[in-house]
């Protein structure tokens, strides 16, 4: 069986097929260019203009007919409305073209999906921080649980507003980290956890304020959000007794983030995976995955009920596809 998954959550739209043994035939981003943030209706408006093109485009690199496609998987949700609705529109009239299932996919469960099939990792703690999610998931009694999640902002969306008052154009993460390995001072900035959760507004406020040099800024905000990250996710292995942890979302392809979460597992005995970088932002293969894994577990849609779900919850979706455990 060949599946098709369209992403469009915010600025990216993916097309992304898979066969139903996992492996990715074809894996399409197209991004729109926003330089200084995502206006949510030019996104959508530029997803709308290219999602024809772009799956068209996989098809062709997969060597595929439009009728070799089995079931098409979607975006639900959670995301920017405009956007989210213009990839499920194009989900539903392909699937009434092609007379085949439709499946809607939560967008924070298909990373972790994604991320399980491209590494070793089998039932991990998911460290997942993007622009607009910061949450720590593990899988237990039958859901994929949030332990722990921002209280206000996404790291990635704190990140990007602090690069947009300095002039770093979006998305400002990959240039805040070249400018931190010129830095060297850790600058006194807001550390907030509270439990399992973490809070970034404080650390952003505080950290326009500086006047110091900018790459002793950039290195304090990586040291410290990524100090706070690691402690909420090695509390989530201690509590869950799980010995893996899977990173997936757009930061994560951050070196320094990724050198923080293998010392922290390292010294826990527990084993760090990340995907490939195509898997980590957000892609249509993901999309695909999960879909495929929900249409076998019977969680697919009719057309009528296949709304959009704007703030979708991790833990609103029964995860019929896995055993169920009670582990803890």
């Amino acid at each position: 069986m060949m599946i098709l998954g369209i992403e469009g959550t915010a600025h990216t739209l993916g097309v992304g097929i898979v066969d139903d043994s996992g492996s990715v035939l074809a894996n399409i981003i197209k991004s729109y260019p926003a330089e200084e943030g995502i206006h949510p209706r030019e996104a959508a408006n530029h997803h709308a203009a290219n999602v024809v093109d772009c799956i068209s485009e996989a098809l062709s690199t997969a060597g595929l007919e439009h009728g070799e496609i089995g079931v098409v998987a979607f975006s639900q949700g959670p995301g920017l409305g405009p956007c989210l609705r213009t990839v499920a529109t194009a989900a539903r009239a392909l699937s009434l073209r092609l007379k085949i299932p439709l499946v809607g996919v939560n967008h924070c469960i298909a990373h972790l999906e994604i991320g399980r099939l491209r590494t070793d990792a089998k039932d991990p703690i998911l460290l997942y921080v993007s622009g607009g999610n910061t949450q720590v998931i593990a899988y237990t009694r039958g859901k994929y649980r949030v332990f722990g999640e921002t209280l206000d902002i996404g790291l990635g969306n704190m990140l990007d507003k602090f690069g947009r008052a300095h002039g770093i154009p979006f998305p400002a993460g990959p240039v805040i980290e070249k400018k931190a390995l010129n830095g060297g001072t850790l600058l006194e900035l807001p550390y907030s956890v509270k439990g399992m959760d973490v809070s970034f507004s404080g650390m952003l406020t505080a950290a326009l304020k500086l006047d110091e040099p900018l790459e002793d800024i950039c290195f304090s905000i990586q040291e410290t959000s990524f100090s706070m990250l690691a402690e909420v996710t090695e509390r989530a292995l201690a509590h869950t007794r799980k010995n893996e942890v899977l990173l997936g979302g757009g930061v994560v392809r951050n070196n320094r983030l990724r050198e923080m979460i293998d010392i922290m597992a390292s010294e826990r005995g527990a084993s760090a995976y990340v995907p490939e970088g195509e898997f980590c932002v957000d892609n249509g293969a993901m999309i695909a995955w999960t879909g495929f894994l929900m249409h076998e577990a019977g969680m697919s849609l009719p057309v009528k009920g296949s709304h959009i779900r704007q703030n979708y919850r991790t833990d609103d979706v029964k995860i019929l596809w896995r055993k169920v455990t009670k582990d803890f």
